[in-house]
């Protein structure tokens, strides 16, 4: 007989543990969340944007011979991807234009995963998840974009 009421004990404490911990989880503050996954999405783009300056002639190659853009020629391919390479994890950082900057860098995703890699399709799909989340979500309280919109909509304070 102790035994049995030993388990239901057991049980009931594992049970409430549990809960316990996904009520601890859940209440963790969205903003906390969004901030490694502004910083990990940007050191990512960040990182391709730095490499392609470090040398800017085989980037040039790099756009005519393996990444072949459809449309657009290689220098402006180039241009472009730099440019957003390095401007758009600067946004994600400071959580300036958070939802534009996520929407712009899930656009060139789908790009280098349709036309330039299809295969890495597993590490486009975490880019696009992260990014997907700013673009729903927003950066949260620990934003620029959340002090401009305190500043013009005192309903958000």
């Amino acid at each position: 007989m102790t035994t049995l009421t030993s388990s239901s004990f057991n049980g009931r404490t594992a049970a409430a543990l549990t809960a316990s911990i996904l009520n601890w989880l859940e209440s963790i503050p969205y903003w906390l969340l969004a901030l490694p996954l502004r910083f990990a999405v940007a050191a990512v783009f960040w990182n391709s944007g730095t490499s392609k300056l470090a040398n800017w002639s085989t980037t040039i190659e790099l756009f005519t011979e393996e990444y072949k853009v459809p449309v657009l020629p290689p220098e402006i391919a180039a241009y472009m991807a730099a440019s957003i390479e390095l401007t758009m994890p600067l946004l994600l950082v400071l959580g300036l234009l958070t939802r534009p900057a996520a929407l712009i860098l899930l656009g060139m995703t789908a790009i280098i995963e349709i036309f330039v890699y299809p295969q890495a399709w597993p590490t486009h799909i975490q880019w696009a998840a992260m990014l997907l989340v700013l673009l729903c979500r927003g950066p949260g309280k620990a934003s620029v974009d959340h002090l401009v919109r305190r500043h013009f909509d005192p309903a958000n304070r």
